[in-house]
């Protein structure tokens, strides 16, 4: 059940109205009347609010704010395919991540006192389609490829003046470093390194599969040290460590993508901690045959005692209890892969389909909300919060 009194944040609608129909951003058809009457977001109020990159009906790119009702209120241009967005409440921007191996990034203001920014990795690096504002919002770190010297870097970027400057960079710890989180306080950084060494010239192709040594890693965000490092044992060393969450308790939990075999059937859910080893979690066997080894989101609920994992080529949204850490149930979503946190209790997911669904673990189904013909939901999404008179 929706408990939509218990939402957290509240952001500013009169922010969103005078900000947006300033920008001349593109609105989708539904939402033009409503533009049309100087209200962009009017209808939006009172409802949690999503970001997301998508692929358009023409087959381009951006990233877009829809409601919980299903509603996109705002969409933004990409020059390709984007993949995960960071948002800054502070200054009401996002910060969308190219994937592998591309090199952009686009800065989008929701305000609209700034134009939305286009900078990108030195010409030695690329992105991996995933990035985190500091605190305070004037910093964004960003997971990159040193593909010349085959490692991973976190790429430091201030973002607080009129156009993103890189300012510096420190060790990932690891190979190909994906998903990264901040903690609260913005004193660490931890870093997935998926473990898979890739080379622009050679696409997207994997190079060195039979070595791979994936890790989670926590790094001092002033210093750039180490502090603490977490991996698998080396009979799941092909186990690509990708996504991950906080849970309530402030442990991680990630979500793995297997290179072995493709008839193996190992473990795809980890937990860990800072001083928590690495520990692969079970499920039924007979789900796991049907996931493809692949999990593409994690996220906890609001409340933080329920994790979820999206599995896109499984069709499958799988829920995890975080006291237990046992798997507890799973919903069918054709290709579902964006999940975010919707109330207490339950999830929006977004599909490669165009559909937005919502489910917890005490539905027995996923419920559509809405679906675009022509549009598919890019991985991930990321909650805003709600839109309130203010």
């Amino acid at each position: 059940m929706r408990l939509m009194a218990t939402k957290p944040l509240a952001l500013s609608r009169r922010q969103f109205l005078t900000g947006l129909a300033a920008s001349g951003v593109a609105l989708s058809a539904s939402s033009s009347l409503a533009f049309a009457n100087g209200l962009p977001f009017a209808e939006a109020e009172d409802l949690q609010l999503f970001a997301s990159a998508l692929r358009t009906p023409t087959g381009s790119y951006a990233l877009a704010v829809f409601s919980e009702d299903g509603e996109v209120l705002y969409q933004a241009p990409l020059p390709d395919r984007g993949h995960a967005i960071s948002f800054d409440r502070n200054s009401m921007r996002l910060l969308s991540f190219a994937r592998r191996p591309e090199t952009f990034a686009v800065l989008a203001d929701l305000t609209g006192a700034r134009e939305s920014l286009v900078f990108t990795s030195p010409e030695d690096r690329h992105f991996y389609g995933h990035g985190v504002f500091s605190p305070d919002g004037r910093l964004a770190y960003a997971p990159e490829n040193d593909f010349a010297n085959v490692r991973g870097v976190i790429g430091v970027y201030d973002v607080s003046g009129d156009q993103p400057k890189r300012i510096g960079e420190f060790e990932s710890y690891g190979v190909g470093p994906h998903d990264l989180l901040m903690s609260p306080d913005g004193s660490q950084l931890v870093v997935a390194n998926g473990g898979i060494e890739t080379h622009p010239d050679m696409g997207r192709e994997k190079l060195n599969l039979d070595t791979m040594k994936p890790n989670v890693a926590f790094i001092d965000t002033a210093t750039g040290d180490l502090i603490a490092k977490q991996a698998l044992g080396s009979d799941l060393h092909q186990l690509s460590l990708r996504h991950m969450s906080f849970d309530g308790n402030g442990d991680v939990w990630v979500g793995g993508q297997f290179q072995g075999a493709k008839d193996a059937t190992p473990p795809l859910m980890v937990h860990l901690g800072l001083d928590k080893a690495a520990t692969a979690l079970e499920m039924p066997l007979e789900l796991t045959k049907g996931l493809q080894n692949y999990v593409g989101s994690v996220e906890m609920n609001r409340s933080g005692d329920v994790i979820a994992a999206s599995c896109p080529r499984g069709g499958k949204i799988l829920y995890w209890d975080v006291a237990q850490r046992s798997f507890i149930g799973f919903h069918q979503v054709a290709d579902g892969c964006g999940v975010a946190p919707l109330d207490e209790e339950s999830f929006a997911i977004t599909d490669g389909n165009g559909a937005i669904s919502f489910g917890g673990t005490e539905d027995g189904v996923a419920q559509i909300i809405s679906q675009s013909a022509g549009v598919s939901w890019d991985n991930h999404l990321t909650p805003l919060g709600i839109l309130r008179e203010g």
